[in-house]
């Protein structure tokens, strides 16, 4: 990965998987890295080197508060990757409204509230860069991601809106689509995950990405390259295909 041009950055959803390896990959290149997640035991782990700021990203005015605290002890965050996140696998015989509303508050409202938070300063400052992880998911509905996906949808419109006027204000704005990582959440899948990725991988094409200021950041390349042309096909086809894919029924 090329030397990183970023001073201090604010990793959330930090204790595991993609959001813990990037907070480790920046501490590593020397940038001032403060990490939030829920918590405080698994940020511990993260090492001395990383501050640790232990956040509930539903919370609006915690998030406030966090980056008042990163900033006054570590100076203006000028990356934020926005990773709190949470997936469980929806089952169609219990539609269960609680875990929808509680998928959408951590996944999309979580991010919201982090950039709520944090985008006035940067606006102000007119630098900065900003990221969140969203998902192959939310490129189309999956059967088990009835939950998930939407909010992962939703995450890549919220980018998608913001970007034109954040750049002309000298703020940039990522979003990051991985595919298959190896992860406590996907743990819960029952069904073949094709081009499964490791964390440290995932961490590292997503700070490559950021380095290079690109947009939509989605790995590995050859599963979103056939994600997308099966978006495309004619819904008779997409749903005779995912319906052999993940539930192994014709």
């Amino acid at each position: 990965m090329p030397p990183v041009r970023w001073t201090t950055a604010w990793v959330t959803g930090a204790s595991t998987g993609i959001g813990r390896e990037i907070a480790l990959q920046l501490a590593a290149q020397g940038v001032k890295v403060a990490a939030s997640a829920r918590s405080a035991e698994k940020l511990s782990d993260l090492g001395s080197g990383i501050l640790p700021v232990v956040l509930d990203v539903t919370d609006a005015a915690a998030c406030r508060a966090a980056v008042e605290r990163i900033e006054s002890e570590l100076g203006p965050i000028d990356l934020a990757v926005l990773g709190a996140g949470t997936y469980t696998p929806v089952a169609v015989d219990h539609l269960d409204p609680g875990l929808f509303a509680h998928t959408m508050t951590t996944n999309y409202m979580g991010v919201v509230n982090a950039l709520s938070a944090l985008a006035p300063r940067m606006l102000a400052r007119g630098h900065g860069q900003l990221a969140w992880i969203a998902s192959v998911a939310g490129y189309m509905g999956l059967p088990k991601a009835a939950a998930y996906g939407p909010s992962k949808a939703a995450l890549i419109n919220l980018a998608e809106s913001l970007y034109p006027e954040f750049k002309l204000r000298g703020v940039g704005i990522s979003v990051i689509n991985p595919g298959f990582v190896e992860t406590p959440l996907t743990a819960q899948n029952d069904f073949e995950m094709p081009f499964l990725m490791k964390p440290a991988d995932a961490a590292r094409r997503s700070l490559e990405g950021l380095a290079a200021g690109t947009f939509e950041i989605a790995y590995p390349r050859r599963f979103v390259a056939i994600l997308k042309a099966v978006r495309a096909l004619p819904y008779p086809l997409f749903f005779r295909l995912i319906t052999r894919a993940v539930l192994k029924a014709r």
